[in-house]
């Protein structure tokens, strides 16, 4: 009677946050509900003083105007938008809903107008109380589940995707693959046959195989079919019958120009190998004869050994047959085909070549492959190209290099491997594997790796700093020498022929490299000869220097020198005072 007193609420008005003011305390009550279910319990005792707040609804803005409330439930109905139910995407009319008791997510659909004609009813995303969830509607719709339904709560959140966004797949679909018309899913009747689905997927096109054409069923198992023995009318036996998730692939008809045999299963091809033109795997057909298949293939070359073919035929689970055939022979005595070996599908022909000249070296790594060889360079016996087998492993190939030289330089061995996305080159310390027959040692090396064996008194620019130690002073071969951990300054002054004569040994300075900063200390090789504590030795690593002085920079050399000037100049001045 007070909103109607003051002349009902205007449009805009936000239903279900009034508001009764009574002195200081603030009540919130929802009128919306009393609208919807006459229940005069939820609406609040008025008293004198009174005060009743409508608020707008925060879905008209914050600036004033006119608008139609007929329009307003496009948008939802919503009053808070942390509690409503947002449903966007494929439905007619996308907005914010206000939450219900019993929320429902065809309900709250239907509240949005439906779906349009291109949603994707099979994968509606819903996020229900922080979890998200894919909603089959159709297939709610199908069976009538209600424990399908997702529960929806206050601020859940449902999206509708595009039809063209999403995966089609159901209990009664059919997927046509490959070359047809229109490759697609496709609805299934319960009537239909393979026929009726390569038709409503436009038939086979002018690419396809139609005698190989496969159906795949949902449980993995295949069917083949031959549409061209079907069309021509000498199939046997009815139609293969076409069950839901059932899948039709159609292959492209094989171009024998192209090189890919994948298109070709090893359950309907046969391999030819050896001395033929176009050595390959050609797909085989019951009408084909060996004769059939080496024209094919181009025939045999001019190094073809024709007396000899080996062909090796299944006959069944593990059991093959192995036959060699004299082509000669037969050409010249005229025989049959029916003398001809048994050639089925899975058969392997093989035609040898006939034996190379031994005085042209050439001729066998001319021929052979770059993808079976591996190469060895450097201080061996026969550096070049080497077939090379997983069998085979690092000393197998340098042995077939007839081994390193006597100038080879066995602890600096590289090994460049290019079996991986990048090149990588590994190092080789053969000489300490002769010294503990550790074969871990050894490298692995595969098919197309590179080995160099380098020469021991090579170019010194060819070490690195990082692996050398400098020698510098008063030496007798002053210059940069390879070091490891188990050498000491001991063995790397004598590498240097030793101290010179006039070395001053008693201050032999040896720098440090280290991750923070450089240091250096001194050395007593004089006291150590005394005393031989071989734990006063410095410790030595790779990019180190060591410098031996002079015996004109010790301290005791520098003041004789003092007294011989001192005693010289005091003699020539007696000489001019005599004078």
């Amino acid at each position: 009677m007070a909103l109607y007193a003051a002349g009902g609420l205007r449009p805009g008005a936000q239903l279900d946050r009034f508001q009764l003011r009574r002195g200081e305390k603030v009540t919130t009550f929802d009128y919306k509900k009393f609208l919807d279910t006459g229940d005069a319990s939820l609406l609040p005792a008025l008293k004198s003083l009174d005060t009743l707040f409508i608020p707008a609804s925060p879905m008209i803005g914050n600036v004033e105007q006119s608008f139609d409330p007929s329009k307003l439930p496009d948008a939802g109905d919503a009053a808070e938008d942390r509690k409503a139910i947002k449903v966007f995407g494929e439905v007619l009319r996308p907005g914010s809903f206000s939450s219900k008791d019993e929320n429902n997510l065809v309900d709250l659909l239907m509240r949005a107008g439906g779906v349009t004609r291109y949603a994707a009813v099979e994968q509606i995303r819903v996020i229900s109380d922080n979890e998200p969830k894919i909603f089959d509607l159709k297939l709610y719709l199908d069976s009538g589940d209600e424990t399908l339904l997702p529960n929806i709560v206050e601020g859940a959140t449902i999206f509708v995707p595009k039809q063209e966004e999403e995966i089609k797949a159901g209990s009664n679909t059919v997927y046509v693959m490959g070359e047809v018309a229109k490759p697609g899913a496709y609805e299934g009747k319960d009537n239909a046959n393979l026929i009726d689905i390569l038709a409503n997927a436009g038939g086979p096109n002018r690419f396809a195989d139609s005698r190989q054409i496969r159906l795949i069923r949902r449980d993995g198992s295949t069917v083949p079919f031959d549409l061209s023995l079907f069309s021509e009318g000498k199939m046997r036996g009815p139609l293969p019958p076409i069950k839901p998730g059932d899948a039709i692939f159609v292959p492209e008809k094989l171009d024998l120009n192209e090189k890919s045999w994948l298109k070709v299963a090893p359950d309907r091809a046969v391999r030819v190998l050896g001395e033929v033109v176009r050595p390959s795997r050609v797909e085989w057909s019951d009408e084909m004869s060996l004769l059939d298949l080496l024209a094919h293939v181009g025939g045999p070359t001019s190094r073809a050994d024709t007396s000899k073919i080996e062909v090796v035929t299944p006959l069944g689970g593990d059991r093959t047959k192995a036959t060699v055939f004299n082509l000669d022979t037969f050409i010249k005595e005229g025989r049959p085909d029916s003398e001809l070996p048994m050639i089925r599908a899975g058969s392997t022909i093989r035609v040898h070549d006939l034996p190379d000249d031994p005085s042209d070296n050439k001729s066998k790594w001319v021929r052979q492959s770059s993808d079976s060889s591996i190469y060895v360079f450097g201080q061996v016996g026969a550096p070049g190209r080497y077939r090379f087998t997983e069998q085979m492993h690092f000393l197998d190939i340098l042995s077939a290099a007839d081994g390193p030289t006597q100038n080879a330089d066995l602890h600096n061995i590289r090994i460049t491997h290019l079996d991986g996305k990048t090149a990588r080159v590994s190092r080789l310390n053969l000489a300490l594997f002769f010294e503990t027959g550790d074969s871990n040692l050894l490298p692995d090396v595969n098919i197309g790796d590179t080995i160099y064996v380098p020469e021991k008194d090579r170019n010194w620019l060819d070490k690195p700093k990082e692996e050398t130690v400098r020698v510098l002073g008063a030496v007798n071969r002053p210059g940069r020498y390879s070091f490891d951990d188990h050498m000491t300054i001991l063995d790397l002054l004598a590498e240097a022929g030793g101290p010179s004569n006039n070395a001053y040994i008693e201050k032999i300075t040896v720098v440090n490299l280290s991750c923070c900063r450089d240091q250096a200390r001194t050395f007593n090789l004089s006291e150590f000869s005394r005393t031989a504590r071989f734990q006063d030795l410095p410790v030595l690593r790779v990019g180190d220097t060591v410098y031996v002085p002079n015996k004109e920079e010790s301290t005791a050399e520098k003041i004789r020198q003092g007294i011989t000037d001192l005693f010289q100049m005091a003699g020539i001045a007696a000489l001019i005072g005599v004078l």
